[in-house]
């Protein structure tokens, strides 16, 4: 990281936690292929396994769960080997939701949700169906899916469909929503890069493709990054944060007094989306770096776009606000301090 910089880009990717890089280590030291028959593999096996127990059980899940190299291929293997007819995808969800289901029905989002009616209308169509949503959208903050709700979750499961929640966002911060396919980050929620999970109700619901982890994705485990994640599950949600949720709450309100704090609908409180009054999103992000800031506009695979926000027109935000608006993401290591220089920044910037 630069010198002196402030980082609040959480949501593209958040900092190493401490007991993940060292449950990491000693993943480096067991470098035996998990699949081998020697002992040294067979060691490496073991290991394996219990961090994918260790997973299951800080996540609260009873089901399956595949190791994955991240989200976006977790996401891939769950709309492209999912035993349904048709697939169903919410018109804010990742790009990397639209890669792995280009041709996908779109379910609109009104008043911040998930649209009930278009839902039960699509639902009725003839095949089974899978519906993806994210649990937290990745750009505004949005809950689409919460732990306890059933909005989506009821209509899903009475016609037979299958329900897939990307979690991304929410994994190892917030209780899990009640899906049958749900797909983790390890570096969204303090554990490495390169590893995800997908956690799977029941296999028959996936068609196999030969290969590792149960013939559901091919290819030598990650038993370094397997261990890593296991550890930053186990490090806790959000409670255990540097800041408080009265804290980011506070800030959330900070930035709204000299900007528009997008709010489309229920908002978790790590990710904030804000217009500047005046200024477009690209000249707030140089001015932001220039004095130390790291934050971003939108999701860090699209940032480098010059097209307004897919997913905020999506939630139907007005293309001049969508234009002036950037992305600030909270995480385990954000403090308050970094928090009330922020704010003053924003104030003398948008202002």
């Amino acid at each position: 990281m630069i010198a002196n910089s402030l980082y609040l880009d959480h949501a593209a990717t958040t900092p190493l936690l401490p007991a993940a890089r060292e449950a990491m280590l000693d993943g480096f030291a067991r470098w035996a292929n998990p699949s081998s028959p020697h002992g040294a593999g067979r060691a490496a096996r073991a290991a394996l396994e219990e961090a994918r127990s260790r997973c299951k059980a800080a996540l609260g899940w009873e089901g399956e769960l595949v190791f994955t190299s991240g989200a976006s291929e977790a996401l891939a293997i769950a709309l492209g080997r999912a035993r349904v007819d048709r697939r169903i995808v919410s018109a804010v969800e990742h790009d990397a939701v639209w890669r792995a289901a280009p041709q996908a029905e779109v379910l609109p989002i009104r008043d911040g949700a998930p649209d009930a009616e278009a839902l039960a209308g699509l639902l009725a169509a003839p095949g089974r169906a899978i519906v993806a949503v994210q649990s937290i959208n990745s750009e505004t903050g949005t809950v689409l899916l919460p732990p306890l709700g059933d909005a989506v979750v009821g209509p899903v499961r009475a016609a037979g469909g299958l329900l897939l929640a990307d979690c991304s966002q929410s994994a190892g911060k917030d209780p899990l929503p009640d899906a049958d396919l749900i797909v983790v980050s390890g570096h969204k929620l303090g554990g490495p890069i390169g590893i995800g999970a997908l956690l799977v109700r029941d296999w028959a619901l996936l068609e196999p493709s030969g290969g590792q982890e149960r013939g559901y994705r091919p290819g030598t485990e990650n038993l370094p990054g397997a261990l890593g994640l296991a550890a930053a599950l186990e490090a806790g949600g959000s409670a255990g944060w540097a800041t408080t949720a009265a804290q980011r709450a506070g800030f959330r309100d900070a930035l709204a007094r000299h900007g528009e704090v997008l709010s489309p609908g229920q908002q978790c409180s790590h990710i904030i989306a804000v217009a500047a009054p005046r200024m477009a999103a690209n000249a707030v992000l140089i001015r932001m770096d220039a004095l130390g800031f790291a934050i971003s506009a939108g999701s860090a695979c699209s940032s480098g776009s010059l097209k307004p926000s897919r997913v905020l027109q999506g939630f139907g935000i007005d293309p001049d606000v969508a234009r002036r608006t950037v992305r600030v993401s909270l995480g385990w290591s954000t403090t308050s301090d970094e928090l009330d220089a922020f704010a003053a920044a924003w104030a003398e910037i948008a202002g």
